[in-house]
C-alpha cells in the first residue's frame, strides 16, 4: 500500500512540476492532448566564439562540445530530472546547505554561475535558477574540480540548452531526410506519454519546432513530412552535458545522434551540381559489400556481390563527402540503397574512414563483366554459392579467385577455396571448365585431424598444384558460409 500511494505521489509531483513551470522549451508533436500552456519568455543562450579551424559538417560547424572545465558563466541548462534521480538529490539549496528534491526543480532554467570550494574542501558546482532567483550548487565529494570536469560526468539532470536555441535559429523550416525508421509522437501534453512510429528511410521532411528533450539528448526536432504527419526525435547535438561517451551512440542509441535520424538538405543543395554528372549512369561493384535493399514492404541489409551493375537513381548529401546512394540493380529491377563518401579516388583520405566507404574504390563506371548466363547461374552468383554447370567466370563471380588451383594429367581441375576454422571449399571442374561438384572439407593442416571427404566416389588421376592466389579468401569470408555440398 505504502509504494502505492509513492508512485501516485511521484505521478502527481510530475504534473504539478510541469504544470507551475511551463515554458517555450517544451514542444509537442501535434495532435497531443493538450489543455492549457503559458508561454514563459526566456533570453537566448549566449553562444562561445569559434575555434578558427572549423569543421565542415553541419554539426560540427554549430554545435561545440564544451567540457565542464570548459563552462562559461551563463551558459543555460534545463533540469530534468531521470528515474535515478528521483532518489539522489542532485542539488542543494545554497541559502541553507540543504539536499532539494529534483522533482521541485523539474523544467526549471539554472543558469552556471562558476565554480567555488566549500569550507570542507569540496568543490562546488554554482547555479542561479530563473524561476525561483536562488541560488543552488552541485557538490564534488571526491577530489578537486579540475580531477571531476574532465570526465564525462558532468552534472546529473542537466540538459544544455545552448544547443537547442542554436538548433531553432539554424534548423526551424529547414528541409531534413530522415536516416532512421523508428520516430516518435507525442499522446499527451501534461505527461511524457509517447508511441513509437515507423517511417520510410529517406523521405523528405520539414523541421516545425525545436524543444529540449532529455538532459541525454537534449534537442527535440519535430517534423513534417508531405502527408502533414508530424513525429520527432530526441538528439544530442555537442553531447555537452549529456552524460555519455561518443562509444555509446550505437546500437538503439545511434539514432539519437543526429546524422542517425537526420541527413541536412537545404544547406548542401548548394553542391548538389557536384554529384549531377553521375545521375542515371551505369556502375559497378568492384568487391562484395553490405547494402540496404527495400522489398516485400520490408527493409533488409543484404550482402551485394562484385561486378554487380547499378543504375544511380538519385545522390543525396548528407555531411563533407559523405552521401546517400539511390540504385536500382540491372537486372533485378530492385533499388538498393548505400551511404557513401563520395571520393573518386581508389585510396583513403581519412586513414579512420574504411575503404568500402569509397565510391571510387567500390564502384567502377560501366557495366560488370557481361556473360551469357543462365538464370539458375545467375541467382546462384546473386547468392555467393556454386552449382553444376557453372563455368570458371561464373564461379569467380560467385565466390571470387581459388587460393590454390589442382590439375590432373587428364585436364580436370580443383579450385580451393581457403576459408575460416581450417575449412575448406573444393569446387571441380571436368576438362571443358564447367563444374561438375563441389564439397566442403577440412584443410589437412587443421589441428581437427579431418580428412578430406569427396562426394564423387570415381577415383581421380594424380593431381599437381599449378598455380596459388592469395587475394580470394577476405571474398569468400564476406559472402559468409556456403550452403550444404549438393550437386544441382
Amino acid at each position: 500500500m505504502k509504494r502505492l500511494f509513492l508512485t501516485m505521489g511521484l505521478t502527481l509531483a510530475f504534473t504539478i512540476g510541469y504544470a507551475q513551470n511551463p515554458n517555450d522549451y517544451i514542444v509537442k508533436t501535434r495532435g497531443a492532448k493538450k489543455t492549457e500552456v503559458v508561454p514563459l519568455s526566456v533570453a537566448n543562450t549566449s553562444v562561445a566564439e569559434r575555434t578558427e579551424n572549423e569543421p565542415t559538417d553541419f554539426v560540427g560547424k554549430n554545435f561545440k562540445y564544451y567540457s565542464l572545465c570548459d563552462w562559461k558563466p551563463g551558459m543555460k541548462f534545463m533540469v530534468l530530472p531521470e528515474k535515478y534521480d528521483l532518489i539522489v538529490k542532485t542539488f542543494c539549496d545554497a541559502s541553507t546547505g540543504k539536499e532539494v528534491s529534483s522533482m521541485t526543480l523539474r523544467y526549471q532554467i539554472m543558469v552556471y554561475e562558476g565554480h567555488t570550494v566549500s569550507s570542507e574542501g569540496h568543490a562546488r558546482i554554482n547555479f542561479k535558477c530563473l524561476g525561483n532567483d536562488r541560488m543552488y550548487y552541485y557538490e564534488v565529494l571526491n577530489g578537486t574540480f579540475e580531477d571531476y570536469c574532465y570526465n564525462k560526468m558532468g552534472v546529473p539532470t542537466l540538459a544544455y540548452l545552448g544547443d537547442v536555441d542554436i538548433a531553432r535559429e539554424k534548423l526551424v523550416g529547414k528541409r531534413l531526410v530522415t536516416k532512421s525508421t523508428i520516430f516518435y509522437v507525442d499522446s499527451d501534453y501534461e505527461s511524457d506519454g509517447v508511441k513509437e512510429v515507423k517511417v520510410p528511410m529517406n523521405q523528405e521532411v520539414v523541421v516545425r519546432r525545436v524543444g529540449v528533450g532529455t538532459r541525454s539528448f537534449p534537442v527535440k526536432i519535430i517534423v513534417e513530412d508531405a502527408k502533414g504527419n508530424e513525429f520527432y526525435q530526441n538528439v544530442a547535438l555537442s553531447k555537452t552535458n549529456c552524460g555519455m561517451r561518443d562509444d555509446e551512440f550505437v546500437m538503439d542509441n545511434t539514432r539519437h545522434a543526429f546524422y542517425g535520424s537526420f541527413g541536412v538538405l537545404d544547406d548542401i543543395m548548394a553542391v548538389k551540381g557536384t554529384y549531377d554528372d553521375y545521375i542515371g549512369k551505369t556502375v559497378h561493384t568492384k568487391y562484395v559489400t553490405g547494402m540496404i535493399s527495400k522489398g516485400d514492404g520490408r527493409e533488409r541489409t543484404v550482402r551485394v556481390p562484385k561486378l554487380t551493375t547499378f543504375i544511380i537513381d538519385q545522390i543525396t548529401p548528407l555531411r563533407g563527402n559523405e552521401v546517400s546512394l539511390v540504385l536500382t540493380e540491372n537486372e533485378s529491377r530492385r533499388q538498393y540503397f548505400k551511404d557513401i563518401i563520395f571520393n573518386t579516388e581508389d585510396y583513403l583520405i581519412d586513414s579512420s574512414e574504411s575503404e568500402e566507404n569509397l565510391f571510387g574504390y567500390l564502384f567502377a563506371m560501366g557495366e560488370g563483366v557481361a556473360r551469357q548466363t543462365s538464370p539458375a547461374a545467375r541467382a546462384a552468383i546473386r547468392a555467393g554459392r556454386v552449382i553444376a554447370g557453372m563455368s570458371e567466370d561464373e564461379v569467380q563471380l560467385a565466390v571470387g579467385e581459388p587460393d590454390r588451383i589442382v590439375a590432373d594429367s587428364e585436364g580436370r581441375n580443383d579450385w580451393i577455396y581457403l576459408r575460416s576454422k581450417g575449412k575448406l571449399l573444393i569446387v571441380h571442374f571436368d576438362r571443358t571448365h564447367l563444374v561438375t561438384s563441389y564439397n566442403t572439407a577440412m584443410d589437412s593442416s587443421s589441428k581437427s585431424g579431418k580428412k578430406t571427404v569427396r562426394r564423387s566416389t570415381k577415383k581421380a588421376p594424380a593431381r599437381t598444384t599449378t598455380r596459388k592466389t592469395t587475394n580470394s579468401r577476405q571474398e569468400w569470408d564476406l559472402l559468409g558460409s556456403p550452403v550444404q555440398p549438393q550437386v544441382e
